[in-house]
């Protein structure tokens, strides 16, 4: 096991010529970087600064959640009255409409995948943090969860053969059936590949704009041309908490449709 710092030279954008380059800047900023190197078998268990902002958005979710779920009162004040508006709102505009009378069902983990990815999204609005949904690997992670969760979810509802039938519709000649069934399976992985991508390209092409703009401060070093810069990148962060809580709900909206699709095929 190899102790690496974020802080190392070789990690800089700083260029062996010891020219600033945006490029490397850019790329030191969004890139996932190791903190400590763990290799088990050949098999890298190592920590990144990713993995530590996701293990400090699951500590916040469960102090701060478990906390205001402690204060049981009639009327709800301050966060647990925000809280309580953005799960009924949810409830309303995505379970209930995508998933009928069992809605709260379902509703664990579209919550928990949603509190935990606008959690991960914030976090890489913070300084010297970093934005775990803008790597591929945590996307795809959350979107194969999404994908058992959906299997799960069907074969429950409908038995093992059941979901199978589900794929293909009823009444169609013989011959097509194998057709159907493999274009079917191939959507579906499909979806979920898109649900990856989609989370991914949202969250890193916000923060590659925010610090190229920022970049171009440093290459230029003229005090005249940082103030529109800077205006700039104080708009495009505020317009990323937006976009933290959009991301977060079309994550979460569309996984929904995918349970939705699978408990009820028909409808």
């Amino acid at each position: 096991m190899n102790r690496v710092s974020i802080f190392s030279p070789e990690h800089g954008p700083h260029p062996a010529g010891g020219s600033f380059s945006v490029k490397d800047f850019i790329m030191h900023h969004v890139q996932d970087e190791v903190i400590y190197s763990i290799h088990v078998f050949n098999i890298n268990f190592s920590i990144t600064k990713h993995v530590i902002m996701m293990w400090c958005a699951a500590a916040i979710l469960m102090t701060v959640l478990v906390l205001t779920a402690r204060r049981k009162t009639l009327v709800p004040k301050g966060f647990q009255t925000f809280l309580e508006w953005i799960i009924l709102y949810l409830k309303q505009t995505v379970f209930d409409t995508y998933l009928g009378h069992d809605s709260l069902k379902y509703a664990p983990y579209l919550l928990t995948a949603f509190f935990f990815i606008l959690t991960c999204n914030l976090l890489g609005l913070v300084p010297m943090g970093a934005t775990a949904t803008g790597n591929i690997s945590v996307t795809a992670g959350l979107a194969v969860v999404t994908f058992f969760f959906v299997q799960f979810y069907g074969i429950q509802k409908g038995g093992f053969k059941g979901y199978i039938k589900s794929f293909v519709p009823p009444n169609l000649p013989g011959f097509v059936v194998p057709i159907i069934f493999g274009i079917e399976v191939l959507g579906m992985f499909t979806k979920h590949i898109a649900l990856a991508v989609r989370l991914f390209a949202n969250m890193l092409s916000g923060h590659l704009v925010i610090f190229t703009i920022l970049g171009l401060i440093f290459l230029f070093k003229n005090f005249f041309v940082s103030p529109l810069p800077i205006l700039a990148i104080v708009f495009l962060s505020i317009l990323e908490i937006l976009i933290a809580f959009i991301q977060a709900y079309i994550f979460t909206i569309l996984s929904a449709v995918f349970i939705g699709m699978t408990v009820n095929p028909h409808h």
